[in-house]
């Protein structure tokens, strides 16, 4: 692995935080938000991120997520910088394709489970003793939209953010006692390469209105949310509602989310149905 920048002094106050998929797109976007904002970046994915060399705010090296040796290393090159401590980790790395489930593979099954489901859980198992030791520690999972209803045409890529949700849902419940935030958030169709090549009916029906900022932008907030709590009732009540598990990113995403919480399951369906087909 590659790295930039000196150590941090011993005792030093850097926050920390560790991207995957932080070669281009979203987590690109992501790293250099958190960067500008004074944090210690860990920018990793399957090569060391360009962009980020001669960054000295930046440690950049080899990840892949479905591989928990590499996992432990990239922390440790990481968190050597800043006392041991890891204040969020932000499990950005995906995979997609679209287009009937019939007309796929057995193979691109596998790849987008395993980077998908695995790299989220491997992620968090080998960040947990490193988020422990850190203030304000949280974890921002990149789940979906298409984790509401099933999406035709995306079947797979759908299912496995289910398991996204599912695993951010039960480690809120398991880490929140210990002072680790676990939340996602939730965007519809991102105009980033992976989406290169898909042309879904929900695309065509519903567009491609969020960029790879906005997306960037929430999962900053989050961080700096679970860092600094509201003050007075007002900054309360809006926290408590900011402070849900999950974050719904741009208009589409957020009344599609909140219609789910209200309405019956089949109306969603008829809904969902019609948007994507």
């Amino acid at each position: 692995m590659s790295a930039t920048g000196a150590d941090a002094p011993a005792g030093s106050a850097v926050r920390t935080v560790l991207v995957t998929g932080a070669g281009r797109g979203i987590g690109e976007a992501t790293a250099r938000r958190f960067a500008d904002a004074g944090y210690l970046v860990g920018a990793f994915d399957l090569q060391p991120c360009a962009w980020a060399a001669g960054d000295d705010r930046v440690v950049t090296g080899v990840l892949d997520v479905t591989d928990p040796a590499a996992w432990e290393a990239a922390l440790e090159q990481l968190t050597a910088r800043a006392g041991g401590a890891l204040n969020v980790l932000v499990n950005n790395a995906g995979l997609l394709y679209g287009m009937p489930f019939v007309d796929a593979s057995y193979e691109q099954d596998s790849a987008l489970v395993d980077v998908n489901v695995k790299g989220v859980m491997y992620g968090c198992r080998a960040a947990f003793p490193y988020l422990e030791k850190a203030s304000s520690p949280v974890v921002v999972n990149l789940c979906s939209a298409s984790a509401i209803y099933g999406q035709a045409e995306m079947a797979v890529y759908s299912a496995t953010k289910f398991a996204v949700r599912g695993i951010t849902e039960a480690l809120d419940l398991e880490w929140g006692p210990k002072g680790i935030r676990v939340c996602s958030v939730w965007p519809l169709y991102v105009g980033t390469g992976m989406l290169e090549g898909v042309n879904t009916a929900g695309m065509r029906n519903m567009g491609v209105r969020l960029t790879e900022g906005d997306v960037a932008g929430e999962v900053s907030d989050l961080a700096e949310q679970t860092r600094r709590p509201p003050s007075g009732l007002l900054g309360r009540i809006r926290g408590a509602v900011g402070r849900a598990v999950h974050r719904p990113v741009g208009a589409q995403a957020t009344a599609i989310y909140l219609a789910s919480q209200v309405g019956p399951g089949r109306i969603i369906r008829l809904a969902n149905k019609r948007l994507t087909s």
